[in-house]
């Protein structure tokens, strides 16, 4: 078991950045009770909870509230896309088990079919428009594999926190499309592009884990926007082994060490920074690619910073990216890079 499944376990329920707020809303009956914690609803598969449909709880959120609406998910596969709709603000989705509450979908890109105009995105598993969403100790994954984008997790949302949680796939797990979003102590997981979008987000002291080589990122930054992703102490590990269809029972053959690189530009002005990231033997020596583009290398913003691990050596990175010195890694903080004109900091919330 890796390092990440041993912490999360032992760290169910760990506290919440907004726990010491009332909400908002009324609960349907009276605020169900875990661990001594009060939540406006309850989902489980079971009767210990008042929903047994986490969209219905999703739903039952105010429109546009302006405290949190906290929804236990007692363990359990839920099925089936969860969206977040832009009028839900300041949803709170609490797992009790990160390992064994999970939120699947197996639909992608092109073949998912769209019954009724009722999914609104066909390639996502959960979709977050509204600003303000938190999740905690809850795997999101897409189990279709390698057939195209498949997403575990959209975050169009401003203000996005997920803090021990788990992200799985294979193409372009996470899309981050817009905004600003926080990951702590999280673990992702794909190979193609599986990190991608126009957003800037913060990766803090997580795991990013390459399926069978490909591409971890693909930033879509925009040209005005200083920071897209920034990735501070995480460590980046990798497999080799293929995808499988979970109804095959044939094992799968690994391949002869197959490289990953750091990320690609999606767009010109693409913004990727590892600071201080342990990098496994899976990561190629170059480092980053322009995508068939050599234009690209004129423009994209890649950069590292005490890159460590086998994967950390600078002696082959291209030449295009950029090695940071020690005073503009200095500036590279949380709360430096998503302030916004809000002064928005997450570390301050609660987040450890």
């Amino acid at each position: 078991m890796n390092r990440f499944l041993l912490c999360s376990i032992a760290s169910t329920l760990l506290a919440s950045p907004y726990r010491t707020e009332a909400a908002e809303a009324e609960p349907r009956d009276a605020s169900p009770k875990a661990g001594g914690e009060v939540y406006i609803a309850v989902v489980s598969h079971d009767v210990s909870g008042n929903y047994k449909d986490l969209q219905s709880a999703i739903n039952a959120a105010p429109d546009n509230g302006k405290k949190p609406f906290r929804i236990l998910v007692k363990p359990g596969r839920y099925e089936g896309q969860f969206i977040m709709p832009k009028e839900k603000k300041h949803i709170e989705l609490i797992g009790e088990d990160v390992t064994n509450t999970v939120l699947t979908y197996s639909l992608n890109q092109n073949e998912s079919p769209v019954p009724d105009g009722k999914l609104i995105y066909n390639n996502a598993g959960t979709v977050v428009l509204g600003d303000d969403f938190h999740a905690e100790n809850i795997t999101f994954q897409n189990t279709f594999g390698d057939h195209g984008q498949a997403l575990a997790m959209r975050v169009d949302g401003d203000r996005a926190v997920f803090n021990h949680c788990r992200l799985l796939g294979w193409q372009d797990t996470l899309m981050l499309n817009n905004a600003r979003q926080y990951f702590t102590n999280c673990y992702v997981e794909g190979r193609v592009d599986f990190i991608y979008g126009s957003a800037t987000a913060v990766f803090d002291r997580c795991e990013i884990h390459s399926k069978n080589g490909g591409h971890i990122t693909a930033a879509s930054t925009p040209p005005e926007k200083p920071f897209g992703f920034v990735f501070l102490g995480c460590k980046l590990t990798g497999d080799s082994t293929p995808w499988m269809n979970p109804t095959n029972t044939a094992a799968a053959k690994p391949l002869k060490k197959p490289m990953a690189d750091l990320g690609r530009p999606w767009r010109p002005f693409a913004s990727v920074t590892y600071v201080r990231c342990e990098m496994g033997d899976h990561i190629k020596p170059a480092g980053w690619d322009n995508w068939r583009n050599p234009t690209n290398e004129l423009t994209a913003r890649f950069s590292e910073f005490n890159s460590t691990g086998p994967g950390g050596s600078l002696e082959r990175r291209v030449k295009w990216s950029k090695q940071l010195t020690k005073d503009e890694a200095k500036n590279l903080t949380v709360k430096n890079i998503l302030a916004g004109s809000d002064g928005w900091w997450p570390v301050m919330e609660g987040i450890k």
